[in-house]
Order: C-alpha cells, then sequence, then structure tokens
C-alpha cells in the first residue's frame, strides 16, 4: 500500500471524507508535500528524484492559445540524447515585407504547464506578430518528469552536453537549420522551472543564447537533488556561488559564462522566494566589464508597484535588469488570464523581456 492509500483509508476509518470538504483541501496539500520530496505523491510509478517542485496548473490545452495569426506547428525533436516534442510559431506574414532573417525566442513553461498554456498566458506570439520573431517552446515529457519540470536541480542537468541543455540547443540549431533564424540574436526565457532551466542554458550555451529572460526562477547549480532543490526555491540553499555540501558524485559549480539578463520576480511568491531572483542577478553581473547601477519605480496600468534596476555598461547599455513586482506571487507578470500562473495586475514582461533582448548589440 502506498502513502496516499494509507492516508485515504486512515480518514475513512475514522469516519472522515477526505474527497471533500475542507479535509480535500488537506490532504491535497499532503500528497503535494510528499510528492515535493519523492516521498510517493506523485503518479504510480514515477521515479523518485522527479518530485514536484512547482504547483500544479490547470489544464488549458483545449482552448485559444493566443488572438495571433500566424503558424503554430508542433515538431518532435529525435536526438542521441533523448526524444522531445516542440511547438513553433511562425509569425504572420507581411504583405509585401521583404524576407528577412528573424530573432528565435524560446520559451521554457513551468511545471504541469504545456506550449499552448504558457503561450496562452505569456502573449508570446502576438508579440511576435507585431515585432516579426520565431517563438520556440520545448515542452518537456512527463517520463523525464511527472510534473513535466525542466531538472534544472540535477547536476547532470546543469551541463553543456549529455542532459537537457544539450536537447534544447539541438532543438534550436535544428529551426535554425530550416527557419530564417538570426544566429545572433537567439534568447531564451521561462518561468520557475523553466527560468532556472534559461539560466542553466545561457550558462552552459553562451555562444548559442544572446541573452536570458528568468521570471521566477533560480540561480545557477542552486541545488543538486530534490531536497536541496526544495531548500533552494525556499531561500535555503546555498546560492550565488556558494557550495552544498557535496560528495565525489556531486562536484559543486558555479557560474562563469555571465550573459546579458532580464529578471521578474514577484516580492509575495511563496514557491521560489524571491531572494533567488537576486543571486540570478548577482551571477549575472559576474563580467570583467564594470557595470554601473540605477533604480526606479513605478505602478503598471494594472495597477501593480514595481522596482527595476538597472546595471548598465561604459556605454550604457543594460547587461543586466532586475524587476520586482510588489505584492506579486509566483506568476507571469503581466500575462493574460488565458494561461496559468498569470498576473494582469503587474508590468508586461513579455513585452520587457522582448525589448531587452532586441536592444542587445549584434555579436
Amino acid at each position: 500500500m502506498n502513502i496516499n492509500d494509507t492516508l485515504s483509508k486512515a480518514f475513512a476509518q475514522a469516519g472522515l471524507d477526505a474527497r471533500s470538504g475542507p479535509l480535500k483541501g488537506v490532504t491535497d496539500t499532503i500528497r503535494k508535500a510528499l510528492a515535493s520530496a519523492g516521498l510517493g505523491g506523485g503518479p504510480a510509478g514515477a521515479p523518485a528524484d522527479t518530485g514536484v517542485i512547482d504547483v500544479v496548473a490547470r489544464d488549458v490545452s483545449a482552448q485559444p492559445t493566443t488572438t495571433s495569426a500566424g503558424g503554430f506547428m508542433a515538431r518532435t525533436l529525435h536526438h542521441p540524447g533523448g526524444v522531445l516534442d516542440y511547438k513553433l510559431y511562425q509569425p504572420a506574414a507581411r504583405a509585401g515585407a521583404p524576407k528577412r532573417l528573424m530573432p528565435l525566442i524560446v520559451m521554457l513553461h513551468g511545471c504541469t504547464q504545456s506550449a499552448e498554456d504558457f503561450a496562452a498566458g505569456t502573449q508570446m506570439n502576438r508579440l511576435a506578430d507585431e515585432h516579426g520573431f520565431l517563438v520556440l517552446y520545448p515542452e518537456q515529457s512527463a517520463s523525464a518528469n511527472a510534473s513535466r519540470c525542466w531538472n534544472w536541480f540535477r547536476p547532470q542537468d546543469q551541463v553543456r552536453e549529455g542532459g537537457e541543455p544539450a536537447l534544447i540547443a539541438a532543438m534550436v540549431k535544428t529551426v535554425m537549420d530550416e527557419q530564417p533564424v538570426d544566429a545572433q540574436r537567439v534568447f531564451v526565457a521561462g518561468l520557475s522551472a523553466g527560468a532556472a532551466m534559461a539560466v542553466i542554458l545561457g550558462e552552459t550555451w553562451p555562444d548559442l543564447f544572446a541573452a536570458v529572460g528568468a521570471h521566477s526562477g533560480l540561480p545557477f547549480a542552486a541545488a543538486h537533488d530534490v531536497p536541496s532543490a526544495m531548500a533552494a526555491m525556499k531561500g535555503r540553499g546555498a546560492l550565488g556561488g556558494a557550495r552544498f555540501p557535496g560528495t565525489s558524485a556531486d562536484p559543486r559549480r558555479s557560474a562563469t559564462h555571465a550573459v546579458p539578463t532580464i529578471v521578474f520576480h514577484g516580492d509575495r511568491d511563496h514557491t521560489v522566494q524571491q531572494s533567488n531572483g537576486q543571486h540570478i542577478t548577482e551571477q549575472a553581473r559576474n563580467t570583467e566589464q564594470p557595470l554601473s547601477a540605477s533604480s526606479e519605480t513605478g505602478t503598471a496600468a494594472g495597477g501593480r508597484r514595481y522596482t527595476r534596476e538597472v546595471h548598465a555598461d561604459a556605454a550604457g547599455r543594460a547587461w543586466v535588469e532586475q524587476w520586482t513586482v510588489h505584492g506579486a506571487g509566483h506568476a507571469w507578470s503581466g500575462g493574460d488570464a488565458a494561461g496559468t500562473y498569470t498576473d494582469n495586475a503587474g508590468p508586461d514582461a513579455s513585452a520587457e523581456m522582448l525589448r531587452f533582448f532586441l536592444a542587445q548589440p549584434r555579436g
């Protein structure tokens, strides 16, 4: 008998119904906590080290993804390192517009999300129609992680070759071979576990990705297994380049390849604590060039206040931006309610990331 069956049996023996009412919330919380620690709270047969490291999203696969007019194509990458599905959005063609190389933005969803869900919530496809760029949505498989989380917390997926970074990089190269992509304008962004993997891609493939967007994510090498991932998410891990107590099979790493990075994080995020966003900024600032800092505050059209810190080089170009969205939780700032984990009261993270990406100098 597994732990879930034990819980159900215990409540039944006590004459309590755990399938509805207040007890349903209690049992759901217990099961999520057990799954997070890899203790059997997840689907039957799920590997113990692929714990749920995010919250649960609703299924929006049957809903319209966006109001955009381009083409959303489903593809599958077959690679020696594994098989991975993805969706590619091609922006609507402009009549009479000359053909040109386009930027490519890779969007990495959070746990339990899908490409359709993430596209609906971020509205990145609509921006692609307006500005003319391609959008790639890799989709994590349930066989790799029971909750479809990117495995950012495993050492084998924090290196250039052999893990998920290599799979995503191969997918990007496949799209570049098939589509008119500007190789100097390839960017990656993500939410939560997807943001953590985006940071890893910036570290392991700095020759491929020109900039990174991290929303509600974690810094590079913040964890090495599920327990340390849970600690890091709660702000209790060894971050900012410090080392976890490791073993010979678990060598710790620190970030060495800083790339331009824009960070969004809500200061009421209780799934991934805001301190993680600060550590992403610190890693991205670890560059040989001197950076000067400035700060501004404002209020988004939806009513949320924000603080924006800019770390610029000697030429005045922003190398790092850190947006703190005051009062926001674990959700995409300025997102659309058609997708999960969205907060339309905050500044538009999609538009700001796009602005930051396109402002980066070529090469």
